[in-house]
């Protein structure tokens, strides 16, 4: 009992330190990793190199198939070049298992300590999460090590005997459990390890070997496949092909593994290598021969998993994938695709508004509460999403990302609570009681409008890009917005003064809405001093009278008004 105890911590090792691998990578070079694959799409060649090259970096076809997935669900990308990608990621698992089979017993202390020492003293910065990675890499070495040490004893006890004596012969039976562990473990590389190792250690035939590795083959794409759950039909179908690719390899190769394991006994190498080998060839040939199927296979796809709409009464984040989290750079771009989304909805509620006040539309109304909800969802989900992220594990520029994403998220949904609060009082005071501005005073609000809408529309530019004369601009449209509305406030008190019938029945209408839009205005706006505080872009990058603007502007906003202030008429 103790020497299988021993075998499963090693399991457990093992399977931590390629997670421990694959989270290090992705969180240094995760965004270059993306930009790669994104770029990899022209050619299925270039697409296929791209798989093996990240897989092999990231120690996971199963990260890999999280990057695609999202790539396709989104739109960045076709089926067809994302399956090219899984198909490289496949064989890139296969090298990555004949590169940790050498004899690198030497390699794990140094990299444990190197990497311990890299960690503990620079946590925070790249430098310290390529020790993480020297960690994992350590452990990998070190679990192997351990799985060797542990399954030799138990090759004479009678009861494990018994234990994998079920696992011969039948090779459907040994395929399917190779499946499970892969699935156990979340990797396929993990469980071709450890197939490979038992049968170096004469506890499995080099026949059941080889049946565990076709069956974790096909169990990381069944995993894969449950891990797109959350994506759209696009995202899945990335993971259904994949797997349709591994199941017909597997239909194809089982009934050969008999007299292919009689012929590669013959090999002049150790049992390890022989497994390893097998699941290099295997995995090259299967996926060499698929590569120009994949065209077809995206037709199938698409024809088996088709699109489907989401009922029109919910609202539910399209973006923000829980799988995405152990990587910090994916995950804010989820989250800020999730907030221009918001932004979005904002941007309707608005031109909705604009109709209600024209036409006093009773359904456009309620469209605009309906949004306001939708943007409350959204909001709630943003949040908590960005609360489940690991602070601590984020780089200097992750952590600013981060505070930009949940103060945008913030102002969208102060935006939308206004919108909805401006609807009630066009209602209550216009619609209700039949009146209407003077024909000068709708058009200052439409003016108004108008510019409000391009500055949000800049704002989300501005956030996307990060970009600093963006910043600039959108800086000078809030104060050009000011001018403006105080300049409408003049003229409609001037109009008062005139006698003008219908400026008087709305007087505290117009004011209140104007006031209103202000305040939508400056909440639009505060993106541009978020990225305008970047370290990077210090005030000196102001020059002129454009510096004593950026003073003026801030010491404006410290003093701009609170929701009670509204002016009356």
């Amino acid at each position: 009992m103790l020497k299988l105890l021993d075998l499963l911590s090693a399991v457990a090792l093992l399977v931590w330190g390629t997670h421990i691998v694959r989270t290090g990578i992705l969180r240094v070079y995760g965004t270059h990793l993306r930009r790669v694959l994104s770029h990899s799409v022209q050619k299925r060649p270039l697409a296929f190199a791209a798989g093996i090259g990240v897989t092999a970096l990231v120690q996971s076809s199963n990260a890999t198939a999280l990057l695609a997935t999202s790539f396709v669900a989104t739109g960045l990308m076709a089926l067809a070049p994302a399956l090219a990608i899984m198909l490289g990621a496949d064989v890139g698992t296969a090298l990555m298992a004949r590169v940790l089979t050498l004899d690198l017993s030497w390699l794990s202390p140094l990299l444990i300590f190197f990497g311990v020492i890299l960690f503990l003293s620079r946590k925070q910065t790249r430098a310290g999460q390529l020790g993480r990675v020297f960690i994992g890499l350590g452990l990998i070495i070190l679990a192997l090590q351990l799985i060797v040490a542990a399954a030799e004893p138990m090759t004479q006890a009678k009861g494990v005997k018994v234990l994998f004596s079920s696992l011969t012969g039948d090779v459907m039976l040994d395929a399917l459990t190779g499946a499970l562990f892969a699935m156990i473990s979340y990797s396929s590389l993990a469980a071709v390890l450890l197939a490979a190792t038992l049968a170096t250690s004469k506890v499995i035939s080099l026949k059941v070997a080889l049946c565990l590795v076709v069956g974790a083959n096909l169990g990381s794409g069944i995993l894969a496949l449950i891990s797109s759950a959350s994506q759209n039909a696009a995202g899945r179908r990335v993971a259904l092909g994949s797997l349709l690719f591994k199941f017909a390899g597997c239909l194809l190769v089982l009934p050969l593994v008999g007299p292919v394991a009689t012929w590669m006994d013959d090999w002049p190498f150790r049992t390890q290598e022989l497994v390893i080998a097998f699941h290099v060839l295997y995995n090259a040939t299967r996926c060499l021969a698929c590569l120009p199927l994949t065209e077809q296979m995206a037709q199938l796809c698409t024809r088996l998993m088709p699109d489907r709409q989401s009922p029109e009464d919910t609202v539910r984040p399209r973006h923000l994938d829980p799988a995405a989290l152990d990587t910090p750079s994916l995950a804010l771009v989820n989250a800020v695709r999730e907030t221009l989304r918001m932004g979005d909805i904002v941007e309707q509620m608005l031109n909705h508004l604009m109709q209600v006040i024209h036409s006093g539309d009773p359904l456009l109304a309620k469209q605009i509460r309906k949004q306001d909800d939708d943007v409350d969802a959204l909001y709630t989900a943003i949040k908590l999403y960005l609360a489940r992220m690991p602070r601590e594990d984020l780089g200097e520029r992750d952590s600013r990302r981060w505070a930009e994403i949940i103060e945008l998220a913030i102002n969208l949904e102060q935006a939308g609570d206004i919108i909805e609060h401006m609807l009630g009082a066009v209602q209550d005071k216009k619609t209700s009681r039949s009146r209407s501005f003077s024909d000068n005073g709708l058009e200052e609000i439409t003016v108004l409008h108008g510019q409000l809408v391009s500055n949000l529309r800049l704002a989300l530019s501005v956030f996307l890009n990060g970009d600093q004369e963006g910043a600039r601009r959108l800086r000078r449209a809030k104060q050009r917005f000011r001018l403006q509305e105080r300049h409408y406030a003049h003229a409609h008190v001037d109009r008062l003064r005139q006698q003008v019938v219908q400026s008087i029945e709305t007087s505290s209408l117009h004011l209140d809405l104007i006031s209103d839009m202000k305040r939508l205005n400056s909440l639009f706006c505060a993106i541009a001093y978020a990225v305008l505080d970047n370290p990077d872009a210090s005030l000196g990058d102001v020059h002129g009278e454009d510096a004593d603007f950026v003073e003026h502007e801030v010491g404006q906003a410290q003093q701009s008004p609170t929701p009670g202030s509204r002016a009356t008429g």
